[in-house]
């Protein structure tokens, strides 16, 4: 239990580290344009607030230049970009801040969304959106690609073999955001069975709503099965292959083993570790959410809301969205890490013996 608790430990300093350098990598890389950015609109909004002031209206162009100027200096300094971005008190409080969730406020009104401001709920807003697209589709998409997989695996260079290897090059070669218009061109535009945006126009407390998300989730849905299940399948294959070339399996066979029982209960459990490793990434990395994909579909996720922040130079959102991102990734390798550590006591071994 002691090597299992230095393990975990071990772990979650490496997680805390790599959001540490995660955010300080962001900041240092934003915040010299962040801080242009936000003494520009600092600016406008002062001379904005003297020029357009009736009371101030009469006073000479010096009289209310020196307002200007003297708006300028206050909001410049009690938003903190007096200093430099790395100045030590103001990048602790900025880290310090992001990886607390404290994301701040956003001047921009984005599409879809409740009318916050706030960063952070606006993130939790779209997360769920990408969340059941992305997930969804990684789910079908796994369960397609582990059945296929497995059954072209147990008849190596037949018919069935080939074509799986083909549709996987075919649908790797093209990218999905292309293959997203021609969906929408041939099932909006031509045969009208699904619509063009998946833009949701019913209100959640609406009883319609359910089934009408998932009729605008339907048509990139089907389409990120459609690109992803060929790469899906062929490496499930891969991973069997090498199962199917252990000694045990030639000894399973020799007994008498029916073949299908080999390969569906010996041969797929033992290759399992490194395929659901896979499906955690997968899911994982599909929680920040496909910046091309969700745009071409008008698809209201964290990906379009990154597509947006982009257009807007939003940099704070850009920062809680890399942020977010990051966390959910790296929680989920320190999951599949903890599993690892506790059904397989060799990695701990290895580990201790390393230190």
């Amino acid at each position: 239990m002691k090597g299992l608790q230095a393990f975990i430990l071990k772990r979650a300093v490496y997680l805390v580290f790599v959001l540490f350098a995660t955010v300080v990598v962001t900041v240092g890389l934003l915040g010299p344009t962040f801080d242009k950015v936000l003494a520009g609109v600092i600016r406008d909004h002062c001379t904005e607030d003297v020029n357009m002031n009736p009371k101030l209206s009469k006073l000479p162009p010096i009289e209310r230049n020196k307002l200007i100027a003297d708006c300028d200096r206050t909001q410049t300094v009690s938003q903190g970009i007096d200093q430099p971005w790395y100045s030590p008190n103001r990048l602790y409080n900025t880290v310090e801040k992001v990886m607390f969730l404290d994301l701040g406020r956003t001047a921009n009104t984005y599409q879809g969304g409740a009318g916050t401001h706030d960063i952070h709920d606006l993130i939790m807003e779209r997360l769920p959106r990408t969340v059941l697209l992305f997930g969804s589709a990684t789910v079908i998409v796994s369960v397609i690609g582990i059945y296929l997989g497995t059954h072209v695996a147990g008849r190596e260079g037949s018919i069935s073999d080939k074509a799986v290897s083909a549709v996987t090059v075919a649908s790797s070669s093209f990218p999905t955001w292309w293959v997203g218009m021609l969906m929408i061109l041939a099932f909006a535009f031509a045969l009208r069975v699904f619509p063009a945006q998946s833009l949701i126009q019913t209100s959640p407390t609406d009883p319609m709503y359910v089934p009408d998300l998932l009729y605008h989730m339907a048509l990139p849905l089907i389409t990120l099965v459609i690109i992803g299940f060929g790469a899906w399948a062929y490496s499930v294959r891969y991973f069997v292959l090498l199962v199917l070339g252990e000694d045990f399996i030639r000894a399973k066979r020799t007994a008498g083993v029916p073949e299908r029982r080999v390969l569906y209960s010996h041969a797929l459990r033992n290759a399992a570790p490194p395929i659901l490793t896979s499906v955690a990434l997968s899911l994982a990395a599909s929680f920040g959410g496909a910046i091309l994909v969700e745009t071409v579909f008008n698809w209201p996720g964290m990906g379009m809301l990154y597509y947006e922040a982009i257009g807007y130079f939003d940099i704070p959102v850009i920062v809680g969205l890399t942020y977010v991102s990051t966390v959910i990734f790296v929680i989920t390798v320190f999951a599949i890490d903890l599993a690892y550590g506790i059904f397989d006591p060799r990695l701990r071994l290895a580990q201790e013996g390393q230190a």
